[in-house]
């Protein structure tokens, strides 16, 4: 599976420490492996993130995205928070 990267993606990415970056990594590398990893916590989302789902990162952060038929887009990185807006 290719892996690609929404812009809003990207400029979420650029303003994370570098630990939650590094964390990142090693959530996508589990992710390529196993997408259903229960430390991933995988699972689809409502509202206006319809048709996506999530993963979690850490305790707070999360990773959005969507697959498209050979590829997986991720389109937000932020906290819950940031994220869902509760």
């Amino acid at each position: 599976m290719v892996i690609n990267y929404h812009r809003s993606f990207l400029r979420d990415f650029k303003r994370l420490t570098t630990k939650i970056k590094d964390r990142f990594y090693e959530r996508q590398e589990m992710f390529m492996i196993e997408h259903f990893n229960t430390l991933l916590n995988n699972h689809s989302l409502k509202g206006k993130y319809k048709n996506c789902r999530s993963i979690n990162i850490t305790g707070d952060y999360r990773a959005i995205y969507t697959i498209n038929s050979d590829s997986c887009i991720f389109i937000r990185i932020g906290t819950h928070d940031e994220l869902y807006g509760r």
